[in-house]
């Protein structure tokens, strides 16, 4: 048997090289019917995975359920596949296509159902809403690596010990079975694999052994540690030496005595034997070979939050009584709760509102029903203050999934959820996804963020997918943002949403917002990142009196360009053909795009001078010059290279909130959630970094950003400050968010979108072409473009392209886009186009 691809190109590892446990063209299988179909996401690579296919279940494995894992044959080579439903046969999801349904080989062991129905439903929408083919889906679903290695597991039965053999051969493999069940590939016999496999079937046939096709996992697979407990014969021999009497039988050794009496104090659960003290194991083998102590494998679980004590960090005190607003809010929440209604209520609130006040109250009320919730946040960094406080708030049990644990914190919460284990599952947009048979409640807090949109197959967007998840569980949804997006705004707006307004906050006022002209201070010789104004109110921080602030940029790197004075040419990544960025650390350039480090020019590539100038600064350069300027603050940075490493992120922010940190400097992370009432003054070092991008959303992300990060100042008691450094001073973004002026900007911006057509007045798909050579890519674009004209006007949608993108040439291929807008562009797409094609569907970016 070869190895089976998978719908990442990564081969799943099968036990043996040759033949299954049946082989399904045999007549005893082929007469093996049953009208029993089911729909099977077969894991190939290619476009032979980019649809289900219809098997047929064999009496032998009449109790098949959906979410089981199976063996099937597909095309000429075996496949791993997940059950997703019962079928009826249909002539174009039959594999092979003709009228003969090949039955499914065999079950899978993966400790029962990999997905329960609800997941189930979940993954067929999102592989047909996003055109994701339906393994991948559900592989997105998994612990990392649980797919990629199936093996052939044999096991001695309980009676295998009795079952009469001829063949010492046959006895010999019995015998390494001895120590528990052992894949087929590690077994030995002297006829080669072939004779293995049919020996191994042979005693199975006898019921010396079970053969099971079993998923073990590439990595994250459960941790074992071993356990010792005393037997009674043990207590026995414990209560003498407690009492200093010689204990009955041969005499016992100063380590034999010491494991005893240690077992002894441990109680009836015994002690793990990492926790028994440095004993050799020969000491420990031999009171359990006298009969003394009897061992046990237990599951030692990874809790990512074991070591963690709930509470908030910061001393922030909770909520004593609801605003009338949060109460009313409150009430919408809790009864959908109760009447299991998936219409989504927005709470649009401004920053510091309360609005997790208003979760926890609403999760409280899933949880008296015996429902679950889960609670969705943009970034890492934000997970664990919220974690905090509903472990605090409510004492449940809170699971926490993001891309930042390990395999096997992944697998081991995985798990965990899996086995209803949870009252909360809390996490990034991978949460959305995670194994909860029955949710009462999604929460999606700052709803509008675009880190909810994944960049890789499948491109789902979370918030959306949170919202189809309650209706498929019969669950409240509640859509969180002091921002919406435009989108969901104008759906609030026209009655599809639910909306209720937070207009003030239960603790603090409104900072007072600065706007500072740039071009003024360059006018007046400051070529620093940090305006006169904003350098001021840095040195009048009172941090005796707790005083704290947060510095915004929207770049990472220590300047944006590296520019030659003489000639004027830009150092920029030769795959991508954008400017690279200096990084102080490592004093390297690297392309934010695709990611390539190239060493330093120390002289210009275009024309030799020596005269390199590093224009513009990221977050590096901020937190260096505040340190320079300001010697005496406390001052940390968080961005997405921070957060990278694993740990900092949590460190940087409870160094902050607990108040070890007065000046954070960072990006876009620093304006997400973080609820710290001691931050009195923001400075929002360039405001207009991304606004004039072209891109429908420009306006939209600067606006969320600017108001985001203006709402971290003022949550206490002391009054805050906000300053915006711009160039562009009398823009309608910076105004809308200086005069506190929301309605305007959304009018506006829901006006445009109705004019175009784009969400929430219609939909939106992009599709890029990338190939090697320019004009064929241009070509192939025209031609896609053709084709999807002459069935556009039938469903009220315009095909937009192709353009060249943003990034128009990115890993040597160049890249052309088509946009697709309008009432229904998946029906004018079809099915996925495939290679040289990527789709996505409601893009977060035209870019």
């Amino acid at each position: 048997m070869r190895a089976v691809g998978s719908a990442s190109d990564r081969p799943v590892t099968l036990g043996l090289d040759s033949g299954p446990p049946a082989d399904p063209s045999s007549p005893e299988v082929g007469t093996e019917r049953s009208a029993h179909l089911v729909e099977v996401a077969v894991d190939a690579a290619g476009a032979g995975g980019a649809r289900p296919y219809t098997y047929q279940v064999p009496e032998r494995l009449a109790d098949l359920e959906p979410g089981e894992a199976v063996l099937v044959a597909f095309g000429r080579r075996q496949a791993l596949g997940i059950v997703l439903a019962a079928a009826d046969a249909a002539p174009d999801s039959v594999i092979g296509g003709g009228p003969d349904i090949k039955p499914v080989i065999d079950r899978v062991r993966a400790d029962g159902a990999l997905l329960p129905g609800l997941q189930l439903a979940l993954a067929r929408w999102i592989s047909a809403h996003y055109l994701a083919p339906p393994a991948l889906v559900i592989r997105s679903m998994l612990p990392p690596g649980l797919l990629e290695r199936l093996e052939l597991v044999a096991e001695r039965t309980p009676h295998g010990d009795r079952v009469a053999l001829a063949d010492p051969v046959d006895a010999d493999l019995l015998a390494q079975l001895e120590g528990g069940p052992r894949p087929a590939r590690d077994l030995a016999a002297p006829d080669g694999r072939a004779g293995l496999l049919r020996r191994l079937h042979a005693l199975e046939a006898g019921g010396a052994i079970t053969l099971d096709w079993t998923l073990l996992g590439a990595s994250g697979g459960p941790r074992y540690e071993r356990w010792l407990r005393l037997t009674e014969a043990g207590r026995v021999a414990a209560d003498a030496i407690a009492a200093g009497e010689r204990p009955p039988g041969r005499a016992l050794g100063t380590r034999q005595v010491a494991i005893l009496a240690e077992l002894a104090l441990a109680g009836d659960d015994g002690a793990g034997s990492a926790q028994i003290g440095p004993h050799a194991a020969s000491s420990v083998a031999s009171v359990v070979q006298r009969g003394l102590v009897e061992t046990e494998a237990r599951e030692r679980p990874r809790r990512p939050l074991g070591a963690r004590p709930p509470g908030p960090r910061g001393g922030r005190p909770p909520t004593a009584a609801l605003t009338p607003d949060q109460g009313a809010a409150v009430e919408r929440a809790t009864r959908a709760v109760r009447d299991r209604d998936p219409r989504p209520l927005l709470l649009h609130g401004v920053t510091g509102a309360g609005k997790t006040a208003i979760y926890v109250e609403a999760l409280a009320a899933s949880l008296e029903l015996g429902r679950p919730g889960l609670v969705l946040v943009p970034e890492i960094a934000l997970a664990l203050p919220l974690v905090d406080r509903l472990r605090a708030d409510l004492d449940a049990r809170v699971a926490l999934v993001h891309s930042g644990l390990g395999d096997g914190e992944r697998a081991d919460e995985w798990r965990r959820i899996r086995a209803d284990d949870v009252d909360i599952v809390v996490g990034t947009r991978l949460a959305v996804v995670a194994p909860l048979g029955d949710i009462g409640i999604v929460i999606v807090d700052e709803e509008h963020d675009p880190a909810y949109k994944s960049d890789r197959t499948p491109r789902i967007q979370a918030r959306d997918v949170a919202i189809r998840l309650g209706e498929l569980a019969g669950a409240a949804v509640v859509l969180g943002s002091a921002t919406p997006a435009v989108e969901s705004l104008g759906r609030a707006m026209d009655g599809t949403y639910d909306r209720v307004s937070l207009p003030t906050r239960p603790s603090g006022s409104a900072p007072l917002v600065e706007v500072v002209d740039l071009r003024a201070e360059l006018a007046d010789g400051n070529r620093g990142l940090l305006s006169r104004p904003l350098d001021a109110a840095l040195d009048a921080l009172d941090t005796s009196a707790g005083d704290q602030a947060i510095l915004v940029l929207n770049r990472r790197g220590s300047a944006s360009v590296v520019l030659c004075r003489d000639c004027g040419y830009v150092q920029v990544c030769p795959d991508c053909e954008r400017p690279l960025v200096y990084h102080q650390a490592g004093t390297t350039l690297r392309c934010h795009h695709c990611g390539r480090a190239s060493p330093l020019a120390t002289r210009c590539p275009h024309c030799g001078s020596p005269r390199i100038r590093y224009l513009g600064g990221g977050t590096e350069r901020v937190e260096r010059e505040v340190r320079s300027a300001h010697a005496a603050l406390r001052v940390a940075r968080l961005d997405r290279d921070v957060a990278a490493r694993r740990g900092a992120a949590e460190r940087v922010v409870d160094a902050f909130t607990e108040g070890r940190v007065d000046v954070l400097v960072g990006t876009s992370l620093v304006t997400k959630g973080l609820d710290v009432p001691s931050v009195t003054l923001v400075g929002v070092v360039s405001s207009d970094v991304a606004l004039n991008l072209p891109d429908e959303r420009a306006a939209e992300r600067t606006f969320q950003l600017l108001s985001q990060a203006v709402g971290r100042a003022g949550r206490g008691e002391r009054p805050g400050r906000a300053i915006l450094q711009t160039y562009q001073p009398d823009h309608p973004v910076i105004q809308a968010v200086a005069t506190d002026d929301a309605d305007a900007f959304y009018r506006n911006e829901l006006a445009a979108r109705r004019r175009f057509g784009s969400p929430p007045y219609g939909a939106l798909i992009k599709l890029t072409v990338a190939l090697p050579d320019r004009d064929a890519a241009e070509a192939e674009g025209r031609a896609m473009a053709d084709r999807l004209r002459a069935r556009a006007a039938a469903h009220g949608v315009a095909v937009m392209g192709p353009a060249p993108a943003y990034i128009a040439r990115r890993n040597d291929r160049w890249r052309f886009h088509l946009v697709l807008r309008g009432d229904d562009p998946l029906a004018v797409l079809g099915p996925d186009p495939g290679p040289p094609w990527s789709v996505d569907v409601d893009p977060e970016s035209l870019l």
